[in-house]
């Protein structure tokens, strides 16, 4: 995860919270319409999957995730769960594969300093990744559409 330490982690955080928001509904533009899943694809690009784990009035939770093909396998990397704050229009990670969800490494509110920069680092990641996966131009289909 990145180094970078912001001197206001708290404002940071905020707004990487609200531009991820922009940028997955970017990326997304059906995001609020897709049943369960979607891929998106692009040209020379592995495929980025969409899985929608659970719908509430004002929250979306996600799984977004490449798909590499390896040996007759499939590995699902980065496998960023995200929680989509509609009313609030921010978007926030809970987890990824590399990183355990942030309840399960700060059980103690009183860190709150530790646990906001941990927070801050797991959203900056997400930014700098849906800014290559707009650069690169993503195209989402339903998934029940998706032909192998």
């Amino acid at each position: 995860m990145s180094r970078l330490r912001p001197i206001n982690t708290s404002l940071c955080l905020e707004k990487i919270c609200e531009t991820n928001y922009q940028k997955l509904f970017r990326l997304i533009p059906n995001l609020c319409a897709l049943d369960k899943s979607a891929v998106g694809r692009t040209d020379n690009q592995p495929a980025l999957h969409l899985d929608i784990l659970e719908r509430t009035p004002y929250t979306l939770t996600i799984e977004l995730s490449h798909c590499f093909t390896q040996q007759l396998s499939e590995l699902m990397a980065p496998a960023v769960k995200i929680r989509i704050y509609l009313d609030a229009q921010l978007a926030e990670v809970i987890r990824d594969h590399d990183r355990p969800a942030v309840d399960r490494v700060y059980q103690n509110p009183g860190r709150a300093l530790e646990i906001q920069e941990y927070k801050w680092r797991l959203n900056y990641f997400l930014q700098k990744w849906l800014d290559h996966c707009l650069k690169n131009h993503y195209e989402f289909s339903s998934a029940n559409h998706y032909v192998m």
